[in-house]
């Protein structure tokens, strides 16, 4: 998911493999928001969908926040549902439409969505992508063809990715 602009050769792309019923990615939004906070459009954040099959209601989270972000509200649905890991590991997909009124997304659209299946060539291209270059779980980071593991800890991560951001845009 990228609710940007194309990247320029200039601006440096973070691929974030996450999956939207991962504790550990709810952890990472902390750093997700400084590395934007900082870097602003300089660096540009993909969400990559990595539905673990351990988590029962992650597939749908991809498509619903695919189709958040063609409403115009990607990243902030996705920041919503983290934040409700917990709630959404109880409630199940009643979340995502809630987290969809809350943000004024059609709610009735999303849920079209996930019927029909519009997102699932999207979501199932991110998780071989994600298999191919030797993603196993979540939150896992690409910058510069580097690959960072967070699913263990996120201690030291985003030091790292900032050394590889800065590096790019001094280049």
């Amino acid at each position: 998911m990228n609710d940007s602009a194309p990247a320029s050769p200039a601006r440096p792309v973070l691929d974030v493999w996450c999956e939207l019923q991962c504790s550990d990615c709810g952890t990472a939004l902390d750093d997700l928001r400084a590395l934007r906070e900082r870097y602003g459009d300089r660096l540009e954040l993909r969400l990559r969908h990595f539905p673990l099959d351990k988590h029962k209601h992650a597939y749908a989270a991809a498509q619903a926040a695919e189709e958040a972000l063609d409403q115009g509200q990607g990243w902030p649905f996705v920041e919503a549902v983290l934040a409700r890991v917990a709630e959404f590991d109880s409630a199940g997909e009643q979340v995502l439409f809630d987290v969809a009124r809350e943000l004024g997304l059609d709610a009735e659209e999303l849920d079209t969505a996930l019927i029909d299946g519009r997102h699932t060539l999207i979501v199932d291209a991110d998780q071989a992508e994600g298999k191919a270059i030797g993603v196993t779980g979540t939150p896992t980071y690409v910058i510069d063809g580097e690959r960072l593991d967070g699913g263990q800890s996120q201690e030291g991560l985003r030091e790292r990715i900032e050394t590889i951001a800065d590096r790019l845009l001094a280049a």
